[in-house]
């Protein structure tokens, strides 16, 4: 595997494991975070075990690139509710990282979003 989609498949590995974390860590704070952003209801339970598992499988290198391509739909699906918000005025707490993400979304969010995806992208070359 390529140096560079080795790094870069670890780095989005270890971000969704962190997320999927800090999530589990905010105990009831981060489902209301999620509603807040529009998250549908049946996703918010599943959502935090579903980061850490393919994050985790991202920095194992197992079963690629799957975990990339799951990676991706997941961040395009992130991203989504965020400009769907943020297109109706909406500034809720981002909810990404639990307890660390208690600013409210902007610009900011997207263009994480936007390198990660990128990134993404390069661990599945």
């Amino acid at each position: 595997m390529d140096i560079v989609a080795l790094v870069a498949s670890i780095i989005v590995g270890v971000a969704f494991v962190v997320a999927g974390g800090s999530k589990i860590a905010a105990g009831e704070s981060w489902p209301v975070q999620a509603r807040g952003l529009g998250a549908p209801p049946w996703t918010i339970p599943i959502v935090p075990w579903a980061e850490i598992a393919v994050g985790a499988l991202l920095i194992a290198q197992a079963v690629e690139p799957w975990p990339a391509v799951a990676a991706l739909v997941m961040l395009v699906a992130f991203t989504a509710l965020i400009v769907n918000s943020l297109a109706h005025g909406r500034h809720p707490p981002c909810a990404c990282f639990g307890a660390w993400s208690a600013k409210p979304i902007g610009p900011a969010h997207l263009a994480r979003n936007a390198i990660l995806i990128a990134l993404t992208v390069v661990a599945m070359l």
